[in-house]
Formats: structure tokens, sequence, C-alpha cells
């Protein structure tokens, strides 16, 4: 069974629109799109008069190769929450199909299958947020096309064993859709899912320049899957996609001399993660810091509501993720600069009240 074949009939059978640059690309006097032939004030030779290429080739061919996959395997969109929802789109009829996520998880997952009326399936994770695969697997029923795995966990942290991705890829092949959410691979200490994308046809990876590639405001994703699928896709994406100067961005971050700052970054970042979980781990009020493979810490607070609202008044914006299933008394924080890390401990262990630090505070006022 062929993994289109999962897809939405209508959406296997539909043309797409037939964008002015896809249709006619070279030339030298571009008079068939409707654009100005003047550049705009302050035009630094982006060309941002003209349409950008649907799919940009440097830019495909640059993400290719840092992800190890051919080009016809890749789609590049306004980060994963645009290759999230096409995906629903293409794979999920209107009150009929279902996917499957494992709370807590990213949240996009679910509002992208509410907008398409999609049922959502959850299957909840461990106590300690491993991933339960025989329950998952058990969950899954004809009407379930996708199943959304993120590693590592968005707010937790843990990553999902590649053994546990492959037998799942197998187990799904041919009943769903396997789509496993990178946005942080680069942080852990594991491979990328990617390279087995040419062993099984039902196996998506999600990848982004929003996080390691600090590129957040660029808004550059991609979908890594087979040739087919990526086709099935570039019929329902927007004509362009990618603003040019995003494009340029990327570009200049996937250079050589942007590669190498990438790289000292992510060790700064994988150091202080250590060093702001053993310090949070000894701070009175801290319950617990969970282990981590992101760029991030869950943490549980015995008072986590008064240490988000210390933490806003020192001018500090932590996550506050007590609404997702079982932490409750949860905050996630990012790992910053150094800087900005010892500024976090500084504010945890200042005195606040009668000499005490806040946290020793704030377990006193919790059992008054």
């Amino acid at each position: 069974m062929s993994v289109l074949e999962l897809a939405r009939a209508e959406i296997r059978a539909m043309q797409p629109y037939s964008s002015a640059r896809m249709e006619a690309s070279g030339g030298q006097i571009w008079l068939n799109a409707n654009e100005s032939s003047w550049l705009p004030e302050g035009d630094t030779g982006v060309g941002c008069n003209r349409y950008p290429q649907p799919q940009p080739a440097a830019l495909i061919d640059a993400l290719a190769t840092l992800y190890a996959v051919q080009p016809n395997q890749l789609l590049v969109g306004r980060g994963s929450d645009e290759a999230i929802d096409l995906l629903v789109r293409a794979f999920c009829r209107a009150g009929e199909d279902a996917i499957l996520i494992q709370p807590p998880t990213f949240g996009m997952y679910s509002v992208s299958a509410h907008i398409q009326n999609a049922a959502v399936v959850e299957v909840a994770l461990k106590s300690d947020f491993t991933l339960d695969v025989d329950a998952l697997l058990a969950a899954v029923t004809p009407a379930v096309k996708l199943v959304f795995l993120c590693t590592p966990n968005n707010p937790t942290g843990q990553i999902v064993p590649r053994a546990d991705i492959e037998r799942m890829a197998q187990a799904l092949s041919g009943r769903a859709v396997l789509i496993v959410d990178e946005a942080y691979i680069e942080f852990a200490d594991t491979d990328s899912a990617a390279d087995l994308i040419g062993r099984y046809e039902n196996l998506c990876v999600l990848r982004t320049l929003s996080k390691a590639w600090a590129l957040a405001g660029a808004r550059i994703g991609s979908l890594l899957a087979s040739a087919e699928v990526i086709a099935l896709l570039r019929k329902i994406i927007a004509p362009y996609p990618l603003p040019s100067p995003c494009v340029a961005a990327a570009l200049s971050a996937l250079s050589p001399a942007g590669q190498q700052s990438a790289r000292e970054h992510l060790a700064t970042i994988r150091a202080q993660r250590a060093v702001m979980k053993s310090a949070l781990s000894n701070l009175a009020g801290v319950r617990e810091v969970l282990p981590s493979q992101a760029n991030f810490l869950a943490v549980r607070f015995d008072d986590p509501g008064a240490v988000y609202k210390q933490l806003m008044m020192e001018g500090i914006v932590v996550r506050d993720v007590r609404r997702y299933p079982n932490l409750g008394d949860a905050l996630r924080i990012t790992i910053g600069t150094p800087q900005e890390n010892a500024r976090v401990l500084a504010v945890l262990t200042s005195p606040v009240m009668d000499g005490r630090t806040f946290a020793d505070a704030s377990v006193a006022e919790k059992r008054a």
C-alpha cells in the first residue's frame, strides 16, 4: 500500500495552483506576475519587488545537504507549523479522520487538527514522560491517519529512543503516517531519524532553523519525507511561502561561517544546560528538574506561581506550563546566555523578606 493512499483522495486528484514564478523563472524583463518593476526604498539588493521562488533552489540544496536527504525529499515552509498544518489538511478528512498525540506535548498538533475538524486521540506519556509504545499502537484505529512524536519533547525535554521510532514506523506502515518532530534535535545526544525515510515511506521528519540556528524570526522550517509525500504537499502549500529576506538570512546562517557560529552557540547552550540543571536542583523550593535533551529545562517548584511572578517582576519571562498534564507545578526555562542564566539564579536566591531567599519564602508561604 502506498503512503499516498492514506491521503485525502480529493487532494491527490486536485490540480495545484500554477504561479507565475513556477511557469517561468528565467528571462530578463519580467512582465508576467503583475509585480512592480521598481525596487522599494531601502532595498539592499534582495529584490523584494519580485515574488520569491516557491521553493528556493539554493535553500533547498543547502538544507538537503545539512539534513542528508535528497532535494526532492524536502519541503521548506514557514516554520514547522506550516508543515504540520499541511500534513493534517492533506491526510485528514474533516469530521472523519484523526491524529494521535502523546500529551504533554507541542500544542500545534491538536490546534491544526481542530482547525481541520479532525479528532485528536491522546495517549498520555508515562509518569516519567517517556513513551508508552504499546499503548500508542493499541490506540491506532482506522480513523487515525497521523501520529505525532516530539523528540526531544516539548515541554519536557526527553527523547524518544531511535528503536522506538523504527518500531512504530514499521507497525504503522500502511496504517498511518508517523511524524517525528525534531525541532530540538541539535541539542540532543542522539542522531536524527531522517536516514530512515528511505526505508519507511510513511515516516516524516520535521526540522527547523528557529532553535539551534537562531532564526525564529525568519520562520524557516522543513519537512523531510518521501518524494511522493513532498510532491503531494507542494500541491497545497501557499504559492510563495518564504519572503526573500528570510531566505537570504537562512542562506547566511547556513554558510561556513554561519555553521561555525551555530556550533559554538550549541556547545555553550549544552554546557549551560548542565550548569543550570545542577544549580536549580540544589535550590530550596525546587522539587525536581526534569532531564532534558533540548535547550530548556522543565522545573517543578513548590510554588510555581510565586516563582513566575517574582521572575516577571525582575523582567525575566519564563514559560508557565502548569496547564499541561502532569506538569501542574512546573515552569519551563529556556537556556539563555551565561549572563541571562546567572540572572535567573540570582533572582531565585535573592533575599526578599526577613533575610530568607525567595525559594525559602515560597515554601513557607505554601505551608502557612
